[in-house]
């Protein structure tokens, strides 16, 4: 495949399309299937071959949703994911190999939101698109006590409304979806030990396939941005054989 194949986009549907699908697999035969069934619905559609072209169209329009492959022959796509979220919160609906059960898990454990194996059918890839966006639309209010606008800890804040985290000098640092939601019930319960199946529950980031790792996944992801040192956390603690718990105080602001 050449240079101007894999660089090129398509976009199809009009403008007044509510969401943008970005769509990202080096077989062109599948970008092109893509593009034809969803820009037949209520989508705007780009199609790319690869992560550098995706990225160009990240930094230059507003994508909704992407639909990434990863088994890209020139480039590691769980590597993607993992660069993807820790840049944005933007959904995400894999497409892979039927036996690539791993890769799957490890996926959706570094924050995918759904996926879909090959040979998949484009009405199903339309339904799952559907849930995810609606279900993205749903989480603003995930987690969030009624009239709670920002929470504050140790020169930290965590604005519920922006959905952004800034530290002690004032830097947003990025959040994925999964680390949004645990953090903020993480700081709605204070020194209250809290056991996986509770962090599960209400913040939502279990499914079929991510069991109790993905409580501790997050976690571990959280620690790495929160703490001065991860393996000797302050904020949050483990408690073994019993949950995690946020150790220190926090301010409610509404």
């Amino acid at each position: 495949m050449g240079t101007e194949a894999i660089m090129s986009t398509q976009v199809l549907a009009p403008a007044t399309a509510r969401a943008h699908v970005l769509a990202v697999d080096d077989d062109p035969v599948i970008r092109e299937a893509i593009v034809d069934y969803l820009s037949q619905y209520e989508f705007r559609v780009t199609a790319v071959a690869d992560g550098t072209a995706m990225q160009a169209v990240l930094a230059s329009d507003v994508v909704d949703l992407i639909v990434l492959d990863l088994t890209l022959r020139a480039e590691d796509g769980i590597a993607l994911v993992r660069r993807l979220r820790d840049e944005s919160t933007i959904p995400v609906v894999m497409l892979t190999g039927r036996r690539e059960e791993a890769d799957r898990v490890m996926g959706l454990e570094l924050g995918a939101d759904d996926y879909l194996t090959k040979p998949f059918s484009p009405r199903e890839l339309l339904a799952r698109i559907r849930v995810v966006l609606r279900r993205r639309r749903q989480e603003v209010h995930q987690g969030r006590p009624e009239g709670v606008r920002a929470y504050r800890f140790d020169g930290w804040e965590l604005n519920l409304n922006t959905r952004r985290l800034k530290n002690r000098n004032g830097q947003v640092v990025p959040l994925s979806n999964g680390e949004f939601s645990l953090l903020v019930v993480l700081l709605g319960a204070p020194n209250r030990i809290l056991s996986r199946d509770q962090l599960l529950d209400m913040s939502r980031l279990h499914s079929d396939d991510v069991y109790n790792r993905s409580v501790n996944t997050q976690v571990m992801r959280l620690r790495r941005k929160l703490e001065a040192e991860p393996a000797k956390p302050r904020y949050i603690c483990t408690e073994r054989g019993a949950g995690y718990l946020f150790g220190v105080p926090v301010d409610t602001i509404y």
